[in-house]
């Protein structure tokens, strides 16, 4: 197998690199995740391994904008955050598996051969719809009704955490860390904050509301009223 290694620490990246082609793999490395994505959208790999605290361009941004450029290659995050929300943010960006540092090697070559063997991932998802509003996710454009509608990183960020869970309703815990990184509350309305300002861009002068506030549950957006 072809396996793209993205691990900043030049020791463990070693160590990895080392044992995989001793099991006969040809590894391709990168040290951050601006070059980890430039030889990721290269193709031809057969799994990845990303480190999720990396410079330039962290594992999780690096990993969802593979995905979002159509790149369906199996991900392993191999990190030293192994928290439960830690696991689901890496599932919920794209990764297909997480295994926390310290590992042993037996395992790290276990799971990259059992993702080998899944079958391929259907084409991803590029583009967001929910009614008239459509999100491109390469071109990170937002337009509703033929109308652009102009976000901010984190308005961008928050209104593609809930355009994703369609219909789904979504809890203020839930948006601090998928949207913040936060996992403890920090005693402030930013969530509420936030989500205000997306609906004024998002609704208002549209004649229907998407985005909704369920109350003592959070948010949920929807095209259906």
């Amino acid at each position: 197998m072809r396996i793209l290694l993205v691990e900043d620490d030049a020791e463990t990246a070693d160590y990895v690199a080392r044992g995989l082609e001793e099991a006969g793999h040809v590894v391709d490395r990168a040290a951050d995740g601006q070059d980890g994505l430039f030889l990721a959208t290269g193709g031809g790999h057969d799994v990845m391994v990303v480190d999720r605290m990396l410079p330039k361009l962290d594992g999780l941004s690096m990993v969802r904008a593979a995905r979002a450029a159509g790149i369906a290659t199996p991900v392993i995050f191999l990190t030293a955050r192994a928290g439960v929300g830690d696991r689901v943010e890496g599932l919920d960006a794209g990764g297909d598996d997480y295994l926390a540092k310290p590992f042993a090697f037996a395992e790290l070559l276990a799971r990259i051969n059992a993702l080998a063997r899944r079958p391929p991932l259907q084409q991803q998802v590029t583009v967001l719809r929910v009614g008239d509003l459509e999100m491109d996710l390469i071109r990170r454009t937002v337009i509703r009704a033929g109308r652009r509608i102009d976000l901010q990183p984190r308005e961008f960020r928050l209104l593609e955490y809930l355009m994703r869970r369609e219909g789904q309703v979504v809890t203020r815990t839930m948006l601090l860390e998928g949207v913040w990184d936060f996992h403890f509350d920090p005693k402030t309305s930013v969530v509420e904050t936030h989500v205000s300002r997306l609906r004024v861009k998002v609704d208002k002068g549209f004649g229907r509301e998407l985005i909704h506030t369920v109350r003592g549950a959070g948010y949920v957006i929807r095209a259906d009223g």
